[in-house]
């Protein structure tokens, strides 16, 4: 039996996609490896069915933290067996690269972002430099590259004329169900809002979401952790709404889907004002198709490109905390509409779906 090594920079808990592209890999009939690192506030690791490794780091931010990674992956990669390596995004591509070559294995690099345009980049001019640098002398180089959506693969295309095969990170079909009520989850009786995701970064139009939720007379949910996360919380006590807003922080994904079954509309308000969140194809998009939930998106191209034509959200007007206020009571007001958008949720779902999206993988995996 051939081993994949998968590497990851996070610490594997809510990164659902790595989680499913191995668990295709073992139904593939792989020995799969998962090497993640373990932060000082991890919680435990679910049961999964592949074996798996947190590193323990001495950085845990700045660069400082990719140098300690990917040197300490570097010397776990090369002093371990395995057959194929599976490099997740740009941050972990260095030490792949580097034993791939000198173990002669072959590669697969699945790029998540475009990673030298995240917003955490753009006022580090070194970071940005180096990962830029890192991807000039490496992607070119590469025979198997995978990514989210569209505009990712043009961009290696047209940067370094390399191919990509695009596996959308779309849930599996009902992997996700609704275990857990309102009372459960101890959820006020009010209509829910609710934001999700790994990342509460800057430039996703959540400060702005905060600010708007004076004007509305529901509750939101903010699931996840990131830059911003400890800035929204003050936010919220400013502008007098923090009893209106609850923050819940990084939890394994079957329990960040129970509050998104019990809400009443999914948000996702990402800005273009960076080139990685212009082209992306956001995760919670497709968690809201699943869970049948009304949306509310800012419509960047991709996103246009995939949902438009299926009726099942409202696309944002501008990031005024007014109008998102407006654009929020509206919505929850018109329950025909949201009816409708559930409606077609469930029509679509089927379709926009894991099952479809890992043949991809599959078929790549035996071209190698």
């Amino acid at each position: 039996m051939k081993k994949v090594v998968v590497s990851v920079s996070n610490d594997l808990i809510t990164d659902n996609r790595v989680d499913k592209t191995c668990s295709t890999l073992v139904e593939a009939g792989y020995d799969v490896h998962l090497i993640g690192r373990l932060k000082r506030n991890s919680p435990q690791m679910n049961k999964r069915n592949y074996s798996y490794s947190r590193m323990h780091l001495c950085f845990y931010t700045s660069f400082f933290f990719y140098a300690d990674f990917n040197l300490r992956l570097f010397f776990k990669l090369l002093f371990s067996k395995q057959d194929i390596l599976w490099s997740n995004d740009l941050d972990t591509l260095l030490a792949n690269y580097l034993v791939s070559r000198i173990k002669k294995i072959p590669l697969i690099f699945d790029s998540h972002e475009l990673f030298t345009e995240v917003p955490e980049l753009k006022y580090n001019r070194f970071a940005k430099w180096f990962w830029k640098r890192v991807e000039k002398r490496i992607v070119p180089y590469l025979k198997y590259i995978v990514t989210v959506c569209n505009p990712i693969a043009d961009y290696f295309k047209t940067e370094y004329g390399v191919n990509s095969i695009i596996v959308r990170n779309c849930p599996r079909k009902d992997s996700i169900k609704k275990l857990k009520s309102k009372q459960d989850l101890n959820m006020p009786d009010k209509p829910i809002l609710v934001w999700q995701g790994g990342g509460c970064n800057i430039e996703r139009g959540m400060e702005e979401l905060i600010e708007s939720m004076q004007w509305v007379d529901a509750y939101l949910y903010i699931i996840g952790d990131g830059d911003v996360y400890n800035k929204l919380k003050k936010l919220a006590s400013n502008f007098g709404v923090r009893n209106k807003v609850s923050f819940v922080p990084r939890i394994p994904f079957e329990d960040m889907m129970q509050y998104t079954f019990n809400a009443d509309i999914g948000l996702s308000l990402d800005k273009d004002t960076n080139q990685n969140y212009a082209i992306s194809l956001p995760n919670k998009l497709f968690e809201y198709i699943h869970a049948e939930l009304p949306i509310i998106i800012t419509p960047l191209n991709e996103i246009k490109t995939v949902v438009e034509t299926l009726d099942i959200c409202d696309f944002l007007v501008n990031h005024n905390p007014l109008n998102i206020a407006s654009q929020i009571n509206s919505l929850l007001n018109d329950k025909e509409k949201r009816d409708l958008y559930s409606e077609n949720c469930r029509k679509v779902k089927h379709i926009l779906c894991w099952e479809e999206e890992q043949k991809k993988i599959i078929e790549l995996l035996s071209s190698i």
